[in-house]
């Protein structure tokens, strides 16, 4: 009996310590990067630069708030950037319909405005600051053809078939949304639409810009064909971005 009991014990011991094992292997499972289906978003300890989400492979980079606006603005970007070839490449006609999106202060903006004289430019952004930023600049410049929108975190928050022109300027890899926003942006643009991806070069290690904060061709290529877009043109022109311009796939 004695022997019947003390089997007994090992046994419900046994089925606690499986227990037990099970339970921390589950939390362990837990702690793990959330994984997804491809294309979809999955999440990881956020690199320091980073917000921990991840997508088609790549972590979304941490959003410049207002306070670092005068960068946008340094007198040096023109050199550094070559601003006016970037506009010159955007295939903009007199009455183009346009969107900034992540406009910032508008360092874009109301530099394309006056080639678009019988269009329209919005100029959109997700902080306030900037918005009002936006608004006063607009009204001091007495440009009526720019509009000011405020941008959601999945949407442009523009109707269908209303762009002929899309552009981000270092804007891509900070969207939260990447997936919606590409969605929406495609929804706004018209069946000949055009879309500008312009980000510092991941592959060119002589770009001082932090990692996250830079794309190669390969990966904004793969993410916006995912997403209903088809490369259009690819002018490598620029002294330290990719100048990279999508068309919708068919359906």
């Amino acid at each position: 009996m004695r022997i019947f009991a003390r089997a007994k014990q090992l046994n419900w011991l046994n089925l606690l310590l499986i227990a037990l094992c099970l339970s921390a292997c589950n939390a362990c499972q837990a702690q793990q990067p959330e994984q997804k289906a491809s294309g979809e978003y999955s999440t990881k300890v956020p690199d320091r630069d980073g917000i921990g989400k991840v997508y088609m492979g790549r972590e979304i980079a941490g959003i410049m708030s207002a306070a670092g606006g005068a960068w946008l603005q340094r007198d040096t970007r023109p050199q550094e950037e070559n601003t006016s070839l970037a506009i010159a490449s955007m295939e903009l006609r007199p009455n183009s319909v346009v969107a900034d999106i992540g406009a910032g202060n508008g360092y874009y903006t109301f530099r394309i405005a006056p080639n678009v004289p019988e269009g329209k430019v919005y100029a959109i952004d997700v902080q306030d600051a900037f918005l009002e930023a936006l608004e006063s600049r607009k009204k001091e410049l007495g440009l009526s053809q720019v509009e000011v929108v405020k941008g959601g975190s999945q949407s442009i928050n523009l109707p269908d078939n209303s762009l002929d022109l899309a552009f981000m300027v270092d804007v891509y890899h900070e969207l939260e949304y990447p997936k919606e926003m590409l969605q929406s942006i495609r929804r706004a643009l018209k069946p000949d639409g055009k879309l500008v991806l312009m980000e510092y070069r991941a592959e060119d290690p002589k770009v001082q810009i932090k990692e996250l904060h830079k794309m190669s061709a390969r990966q904004v290529t793969k993410e916006l064909n995912a997403n209903g877009f088809k490369l259009y043109k690819q002018k490598d022109v620029l002294p330290i971005q990719h100048f990279l311009m999508f068309e919708k796939a068919a359906e």
